[in-house]
């Protein structure tokens, strides 16, 4: 520590002896160390070396490496980051959403129309057995004739054609909050073209009955919106009947109460139809795909199971005596 002071001290008093005093030991060269580690070395230091020299050599192993070399270096790096970014690249899913406002699509829209109107006017083209007629009605002199009514059917229809746009926006509505409020992941399961996508499972040599649970849980998450679009519409209704009777009538408690009761009949009842039409609908997409093309045969079984689902479901119940 003396030792180290005094050179301090001798170059605060003459800045040239530092340099000219090292440069004459030839320490350390000024081309690889510093001016601040050759004052911290004591002169002993160079009685470790022998005869006071330290040759101090430096790599520039770079220099010596050929271009060539170097290049196949890189181009071997390049390859193995490819190689793990393609191993541990996460998957893109495409989700692509519909219109909010297709339900109103001038094809969609006609097809719903002319749904509607065969729904209820079919069933007024159907022959009717003749009546046997009474002597009263024989002896009448302007005998009263019965005549079609065209105005009930027309209004059913035009309920029908709103609640079937109703529940298709409603879907719309919940696809795009599926598409912000849950994981891509999910988002892109229940947005899924199922006919599409039973095509490519069936391209891969499944079992058939992993193929056609695969193909029933598929279409489990595909079809769970529309029917909780179709739950939602169908409750929504029911509440509002039940607020309108309420408020056309003035009625007592227990009129209230009873009216009440009904209303929760009704929502447990759309609740049973709706997961019965979920579950025979995914079940029958999955036979279906199995049994006819893939996804002329999902779609079929689909559809199939969504009508029969809740039909059998209110058979079973009215069996067991529970009302829906």
């Amino acid at each position: 520590m003396f030792e180290l002071f005094a050179i301090l001290d001798l170059l605060r008093k003459n800045p040239n002896f530092g340099a000219q005093t090292f440069n004459s030991r030839a320490l350390f060269s000024n081309k690889l160390v510093g001016a601040s580690f050759a004052i911290t070395t004591p002169f002993a230091f160079g009685s470790l070396f022998g005869n006071g020299v330290t040759q101090v050599a430096y790599c520039d192993a770079g220099a010596a490496l050929d271009e060539d070399y170097i290049s196949s270096i890189r181009t071997a790096s390049a390859n193995i980051f490819q190689n793990n970014a393609l191993k541990y690249s996460t998957k893109q899913y495409d989700i692509q959403l519909k219109p909010l406002f297709s339900a109103f699509h001038w094809k969609t829209f006609g097809l719903t129309s002319l749904r509607a109107l065969l729904l209820f006017y079919l069933p007024l083209l159907e022959p009717h057995s003749p009546i046997e007629e009474d002597d009263d009605d024989f002896l009448q002199e302007n005998p009263v004739e019965n005549r079609m009514d065209l105005v009930l059917p027309l209004k059913k229809s035009v309920k029908q054609i709103i609640r079937e746009t109703s529940v298709v926006t409603t879907r719309r509505v919940l696809e795009r909050l599926a598409v912000h409020y849950v994981s891509q992941r999910m988002a892109w399961k229940l947005l899924k073209d199922v006919p599409k996508s039973a095509i490519r499972k069936a391209g891969r040599g499944m079992p058939t009955s992993t193929y056609v649970f695969s193909v029933s849980r598929t279409t489990f998450r595909g079809h769970f919106l529309g029917v909780l679009a179709s739950w939602i519409v169908q409750v929504g209704i029911d509440i509002y009947r039940f607020f309108t009777s309420i408020s056309k009538k003035e009625s007592d408690t227990l009129d209230t109460q009873e009216q009440v009761e009904i209303l929760g009949k009704k929502v447990y009842g759309a609740t049973i139809r709706c997961g019965a039409s979920l579950i025979f609908a995914s079940i029958g997409a999955g036979i279906g795909a199995t049994l006819i093309r893939p996804s002329t045969g999902q779609w079929i079984g689909c559809a199939i199971g969504d009508l029969s689902g809740p039909i059998i479901v209110a058979f079973c119940l009215e069996k067991l005596h529970v009302d829906l």
